[in-house]
Parts: C-alpha cells; sequence; structure tokens
C-alpha cells in the first residue's frame, strides 16, 4: 500500500526571480519620467558661459548707448547669460533680404554669403557699418538664405 504525500512543498520547486526584466525596465522609465519632471518644477539657475565665469558681468548694456560713437572695439554687447550656438564674422548693414530681418552682415564669399539679421536684445542701429562678430540662434525662413537672431554682438574693428 502507497503512502500519499501530504506535504504541501512542490517535490521540484523553481527559484523565483526578485526582479524580472519587466520590472526593471518599468523602475527606470517611472525614474527618467520622475527625473524630467522634477528638473520641470526645479530648474537650475546656473547661468555660466563656457569658461564657467558668470556671465551677466561680461557685456555692456545696449540700453545706455545713444550713439554709434559710444560702442568701443573689443567690447561685448547683449546678452552674455545664455550661450549661443550660432556665429558669424563680417559688417553690419541697414536693410534686409527678400523682406526679411532688420539688418544684413556682410561676409566674405559675396551675395550668397550675407546673413539677415533680427534682435530683440541689441540695437543693432548701432553697429552700422562696423566689423562685429555676432552670435545668436538661427530661426526658419523661405526667403533667406540665414536669419539669425542676435543674442550678443562684439565689435572687432
Amino acid at each position: 500500500m502507497d503512502i500519499p504525500n501530504l506535504s504541501q512543498t512542490n517535490p521540484n520547486p523553481t527559484p523565483t526571480k526578485i526582479f524580472s526584466f519587466s520590472v526593471v525596465i518599468i523602475i527606470l522609465v517611472l525614474a527618467v519620467t520622475a527625473g524630467f519632471f522634477t528638473s520641470r518644477i526645479f530648474p537650475s539657475n546656473q547661468n555660466t558661459s563656457s569658461n564657467g565665469v558668470q556671465g551677466k558681468h561680461q557685456a555692456a548694456s545696449t540700453d545706455s548707448l545713444t550713439s554709434k560713437d559710444q560702442v568701443s572695439v573689443g567690447k561685448l554687447y547683449g546678452n552674455t547669460s545664455k550661450d549661443f550656438s550660432d556665429s558669424a564674422q563680417g559688417v553690419v548693414q541697414k536693410g534686409n533680404i527678400n523682406g526679411v530681418g532688420t539688418h544684413i552682415l556682410v561676409r566674405d564669399g559675396g551675395a550668397s554669403q550675407r546673413v539677415s539679421l533680427t534682435s530683440s536684445t541689441v540695437d543693432l542701429d548701432l553697429f552700422v557699418d562696423r566689423k562685429v562678430e555676432v552670435k545668436g540662434q538661427t530661426n526658419n525662413s523661405n526667403k533667406t538664405g540665414w536669419l539669425l537672431d542676435v543674442g550678443n554682438i562684439k565689435i572687432l574693428e
């Protein structure tokens, strides 16, 4: 006569995984999402330039300038608290290209190398007929090859 096994244990136990692959993926997605929204609620206020120095004290304000004679060579005018990804050098002229921009940056290479300029931070009229380096953000335009919103400007000559 056979005696039945009355124990509750499984004769071939399989080890249970503490963390399955899907649980790890869910935890990673939740962590990244929480980090993203936390960065939007509590943004970092560290505005530094590429050399690590606070940029707010490096630029001269164009608000106090009233004539072209007050600008000087080598000085940086405009917003330097932000690093701008696009830059160009040339001579600023009054006008627009195909009705786009308030000024034109004439660069070496002819008419195809001209840049349409706009700016809400710098009065570009103060820099007409001066060789400058402009830094700013490129904007989309169907009428001109390059439309640059100038953030800061430095007089070269």
